[in-house]
Formats: structure tokens, C-alpha cells, sequence
């Protein structure tokens, strides 16, 4: 059984950040130009501060990789910081007021020190870019198996877009992505969104979003149900919770499921011989519901995953906080920030689904290279389709 793992380093205004990632088979083409282009899109979105100036995010491969290729060995991918002041005493001063909803408070208490400077320079949302390289590579691997991910905002505040999601349309989907400067694929609803945004700059204020991931493609029993910890709905919540502001995980209907009756909620089953070619081995359903998950385990239906990111906890106008030097009241201490960055947020949401996809892939179908995991892979699809009674 193969294990794919990934871990970051670095802080908001290191040297650098550094993904480590383990466990990536040999023989996967890496695409420096699609991993470039996920930094670059994380980058983005409307309401972004000045940082996204600054930073030019590219992916420096240290080690791991040979003309392209992967060799099996560990994978090292640097992120420079073009703002890499962290030891300037005057450009990044201690911070002693603490801002509500961020880690600065828990993180200073946990250190033992006042001053929460150290806190925020890890817990800082800078480090998703290395989170976005790692979902980056283990997409590489993905799309070796015609395995694809798409994630957008589907709304914020009042505003939810009802677009349509499907394979089908995915070129369609990702120009409508590109087109929004908030990666909205409805044009209507990103320009509401925009809107909001820009009243809460105005309002010096914040805006948070709901982020959505679609992944097709995808066999059935990947995951399991022998164990909580093995089960893929679990991993991909904790993933996405794990993201910097994100509060709550949906899949499939997620919280709809408490409002209906089991036959409104479950998926029915329907077999297609014609459609035994397929990922999905023929096992087809007029409904999602489930969002490609049952038991732990992927169904052969698309994953959906909805993540809510809070807004976020750096506002211009301050909030009430205290100092923790002297415990008095006062107002929390402002740090260069965006307004939004649900944009970002659905690039950061879609790295790391694909890269829990990819995990459970390793997992099922192991092999030290491509080329074994493909053997192994093409063997239980061709053992799942001949499955008789």
C-alpha cells in the first residue's frame, strides 16, 4: 500500500515557504506551468490587499523531480517571499492586541509571550501557497488516471449562485471561473458578489464566502468503512477545515440531509450497460445527494464539497480587544490584509481535496512508479467489471 503525505514550512514573511511531499510514485509528469498558474490564481480575486503585489509565487522544485519527471523520492517545492522582513524589528513590530477571530490570543497564551507577532507568521494564510503547490502536483497525478478537479465560489453574504456543475461543461465552467474576479462561474452572482466587497471596503469591513470542489472521474471504493480514521468524508472535512477561516464542511447536501426524509435524500441506483466503460463502472444515479460519497467511500458519482470560510479577521475600522501587556481595552492592531479572499480560498479548497483524492488513490492502488500503480489500477477496474453474482 502506498502512503502519500505532504507537510509545509515557512512563515508570512520568511525566507520562504517549503512543501515536503512523500509518497509521489515515479514517472508522474510534472506540469510546472498548470502548478504556477494555481499560485498565480491564489494570488488573486477581488478584495486582495497589497501583498499580492508584492509576491510573484512560483514553484522551485529542490529536489524529487528530473527533467520533469518525478523519481520516488521526497518532493521539495519552494515558494519564495519577495517580502521576507521577518527579522526587520521596525517592519514587523510586536503585536500585542490581539485580533478577534484570528490565532493571535490562543497562539500567545499557548507560547507563553505577549507578543503575538510569532503566532500570526505561521498561522498566517500565506502559508496556503505551499498547500496550493502540493494540490498542485497531486493533481499531476490525478489527471494521469483522467481524474479532474474544478473549484469556484458558489456565493457570499446573501448572494448563492445556482450554476450547474458537470464534466460536460467543465471548459465552459473554467473560462465563466477565469472571466470572475471572483472566481464565480455565474456572472450575475459574481457581480453581486464584487458589489459586496466593495461596500464592505468602503465599511472597512470584511467578507467571507462559500468555496465548492467537483471532483470526476473518480472509481468507486476509494476510502473506507473498516475504520472513522480511513473514511474519505472525514479526510476531506478535516482537509478543509484545516484551511486558514473555514468554520464548516458540507458534502453532497450536507446540512439539507437534517431537513428531509430518507427518500428525498438517497441516492437511487441504476445500472446502464452502456456506460460500463465509464469511471463510474456503469453504476449511474439520477441524483448527487450524496455528494459521491457513501460508507467512507467514493460511489463512482462526482465528490462535491462546499466549505464556509469566515470573514476575514483583520479589519481596518479594528475591533474591541485588550492589550496584553497591561490587560486594558483598546482596539485590536491592524496587519496588511485583504478585504475578501474567498477567490484564493476556492484555489486553496481545490489543492487540497485533490491532494486527499490523490492520497486514497496511493492507497488503493500503491506501486513505487506510474506505471505499477496504472497495472494496478487497470486490474480491479477489470476485476469490478467482471463481477458476477
Amino acid at each position: 500500500m502506498g502512503s502519500l503525505t505532504y507537510r509545509t514550512a515557512g512563515e508570512s514573511h520568511g525566507a520562504a515557504l517549503i512543501s515536503l511531499i512523500e509518497g509521489m510514485p515515479s514517472g508522474v509528469a510534472i506540469d510546472t506551468a498548470f502548478i504556477d498558474g494555481e499560485l498565480h490564481r491564489r494570488q488573486g480575486g477581488y478584495g486582495r490587499g497589497a501583498r499580492q503585489r508584492i509576491e510573484s509565487d512560483r514553484a522551485l522544485f529542490l529536489s524529487g523531480v528530473r527533467q520533469g519527471m518525478t523519481l520516488g523520492s521526497p518532493i521539495a517545492v519552494q515558494i519564495a517571499n519577495a517580502d521576507s522582513r521577518i527579522d526587520d524589528a521596525e517592519k514587523t513590530p510586536p503585536v500585542f492586541r490581539p485580533r478577534p477571530g484570528h490565532a493571535d490570543l490562543a497562539g500567545s497564551i499557548k507560547w507563553l509571550t505577549t507578543d503575538c507577532r510569532g503566532t500570526l507568521e505561521r498561522a498566517s494564510a500565506r502559508e496556503t501557497a505551499a498547500r496550493t503547490a502540493a494540490g498542485g502536483v497531486a493533481q499531476c497525478l490525478l489527471r494521469a488516471f483522467g481524474i479532474e478537479c474544478f473549484g469556484f465560489v458558489r456565493g457570499a453574504l446573501a448572494t448563492t449562485s445556482g450554476v450547474e456543475v458537470s464534466v460536460a461543461r467543465l471548459g465552459e465552467l473554467r473560462a465563466a471561473r477565469a472571466a470572475s474576479e471572483v472566481y464565480c462561474p455565474d456572472a450575475a452572482a459574481s457581480e453581486a458578489i464584487v458589489k459586496s466587497i466593495h461596500q464592505a471596503k468602503i465599511d472597512k469591513d470584511t467578507v467571507g464566502g462559500i468555496c465548492e470542489v467537483h471532483v470526476f472521474g473518480v472509481v468507486p471504493g476509494l476510502g473506507s468503512c473498516a475504520s472513522s480514521d480511513l473514511r474519505l468524508d472525514a479526510r476531506l472535512a478535516a482537509a478543509v477545515m484545516g484551511i486558514q477561516a473555514f468554520k464548516g464542511v458540507e458534502i453532497g447536501l450536507g446540512m439539507e440531509v437534517a431537513r428531509r426524509t430518507g427518500s428525498q435524500v438517497h441516492d437511487p441506483i441504476v445500472f446502464d450497460h452502456a456506460s460500463r466503460g465509464e469511471s463510474h463502472l456503469g453504476f449511474t444515479r439520477p441524483t448527487n445527494n450524496a455528494g459521491g460519497l457513501e460508507g467512507g467511500m467514493t460511489n463512482g458519482m462526482p465528490i462535491v464539497v462546499r466549505g464556509a470560510m469566515k470573514p476575514i479577521s483583520t479589519l481596518l475600522r479594528g475591533m474591541p480587544s485588550v492589550d496584553l501587556r497591561t490587560r486594558e481595552a483598546t482596539q485590536s492592531q491592524y496587519e496588511r490584509s485583504d478585504i475578501s479572499a474567498i477567490a484564493a480560498a476556492s484555489v486553496v479548497m481545490e489543492g487540497v481535496v485533490a491532494f486527499e483524492v490523490a492520497r486514497v488513490m496511493r492507497e488503493k492502488f500503491g506501486g513505487d512508479s506510474l506505471g505499477e500503480m496504472r497495472a494496478n489500477y487497470d486490474g480491479f477496474v477489470k476485476a469490478a467489471r467482471q463481477l458476477e453474482g
